[in-house]
């Protein structure tokens, strides 16, 4: 309830504009992401800024409204000065401590997953016990994990390094990034073996952190063709969705599971393994969830060749597409814009030989990109290379290669290099052509590098 004297913030819930509440709530996650930030922000929350019940927002949040709207000052975003802000909430604020600096480079970014986890009591233990705490490795094999009760900085611990995996990911790929993200899962697990927990939202929160952190390992094993170990992990996510009966998490392994089985040739299990996240997902009341899971399902049956089965699966994908966001979205979906839309859409096409329309949803997909996924505009322009080769639009295929090779300076995805090398093979009998010999040359001298 708003408390007596309230001042509305009219000129945030301007800003707002015309999004609802929670599609405002959503754009201030995703940019909490963009930064490395960690926000529980809901239209509950937007609404309480808007009241004017929070008259000054907490530092995390400061950072995020500050990089959304660059430029601004609290005060330009309707805030009241922090120094003016008495009670309960002013003394919150001063203890949240400011987020850690993330660096550029994957090695030493990564290495933010492992500190994650060395925040507590109970977590150290579960690391130190796995050798991956700052103990020693034989004294920990030898102490059990600390038994005590599992609570909220536990789960956070476990929340933050599934926000930084996918974080670091959309800047880097997942080839440098894998056997480090390991480490924490596997301190996750320890937590759901030893731990107890006194509330029943902890130990679902434990258990939906646990499986959401096995899917972003295991997508990382995915991305650097690491395929046997996605598969494995992408299985372990499913069995603790069963266990805890956590029907998100379930369409999120199904998810995952049939652009796994899509990629590595057994479409008919792709489409198995998105007809099932589909009947998970259905309850859930998510639009855009249902969107990407009929696209799932269209490239399965794309491979299949059933070229009408994927015709009807992506008109499904694009009527979900069109109801828009909302506050039933799962976080893991930030990715999932249109951008994504038109790229699996071009997959699609490609997959059933359509080089030429392929191609150009594939070069929607690079216009409609968000510059800060990183990894997605080389994947993206990956596509476009291969869909140009193949539609015998060689000097338009090396161009966008170039591009391509720009951007595998700070991405480092097994998966990308094998699309881009595959236009290479269709490339190599043009290189008669200029443009088409430079680009080859500087791919084989990347390759031979790399």
């Amino acid at each position: 309830m708003v408390s007596t004297g309230a001042v509305p913030n009219l000129t945030f819930r301007r800003l707002r504009g015309r999004r609802s509440a929670g599609e405002f709530a959503a754009a201030v996650r995703r940019s909490a992401r963009e930064i490395g930030e960690q926000v529980a922000c809901d239209a509950r929350y937007i609404g309480r800024v808007e009241s004017g019940e929070i008259r000054c927002p907490n530092y995390a949040y400061e950072r995020v409204f500050l990089h959304m709207f660059p430029g601004a000052t609290l005060a330009d975003l309707g805030f009241s000065p922090r120094e003016t802000v008495r009670g309960r909430g002013a003394r919150t604020t001063a203890e949240t401590p400011p987020s850690p600096t993330l660096h550029s480079n994957p090695d030493e970014e990564s290495d933010v997953l492992r500190r994650v986890f060395m925040t507590s009591g109970t977590t150290t233990m579960a690391a130190a016990a796995l050798g991956l705490g700052p103990g020693s490795a034989s004294a920990a094999a030898a102490t059990p994990p600390d038994p005590r009760r599992v609570g909220e900085t536990e789960v956070s611990a476990v929340e933050k390094a599934v926000r930084q995996i996918r974080l670091l990911d959309d800047r880097h790929g997942g080839d440098g990034l894998y056997g480090k993200a390991f480490q924490p899962l596997r301190a996750a697990y320890a937590l759901l073996d030893s731990g107890t927990t006194t509330k029943r939202t902890t130990a679902d929160r434990l258990h939906a952190g646990a499986g959401e952190l096995a899917i972003s390992v295991g997508w990382l094993a995915h991305d650097s063709g690491r395929f046997e170990e996605a598969r494995s992990h992408y299985a372990e996510a499913l069995a603790t969705a069963r266990v805890a009966v956590d029907p998100a998490l379930e369409a999120h392994a199904f998810c995952n599971t049939s652009f796994l089985a899509r990629d590595i040739g057994r479409p008919r299990e792709s489409v198995r393994a998105a007809e099932a996240a589909q009947r998970a997902a259905k309850p859930l009341g998510s639009p855009r969830l249902l969107a990407l899971l009929a696209l799932r399902e269209a490239g399965g049956r794309a491979g299949l060749g059933d070229r009408a089965g994927c015709e009807r699966a992506l008109g499904r994908a694009h009527t979900a597409f069109g109801r828009g966001p909302c506050d039933a979205d799962p976080e893991w979906m930030t990715f999932f814009r249109e951008a994504e839309l038109e790229m699996l859409e071009a997959q699609c096409w490609s997959a059933l030989g359509d080089w030429s329309r392929a191609a150009r949803h594939a070069l929607r997909a690079t216009r409609l990109q968000d510059p800060h996924f990183t990894r997605n505009q080389a994947l993206y322009r990956a596509e476009l290379t291969w869909d140009l080769a193949r539609a015998d639009r060689a000097v338009e295929a090396a161009a966008a290669g170039h591009q391509v090779l720009d951007l595998l300076v700070r991405v480092r995805s097994t998966r990308i290099r094998a699309m881009l090398a595959q236009a290479v093979g269709v490339l190599t009998p043009r290189r008669g052509v200029a443009e088409v010999r430079e680009f080859l040359e500087r791919h084989a001298e990347a390759a031979a590098s790399a």
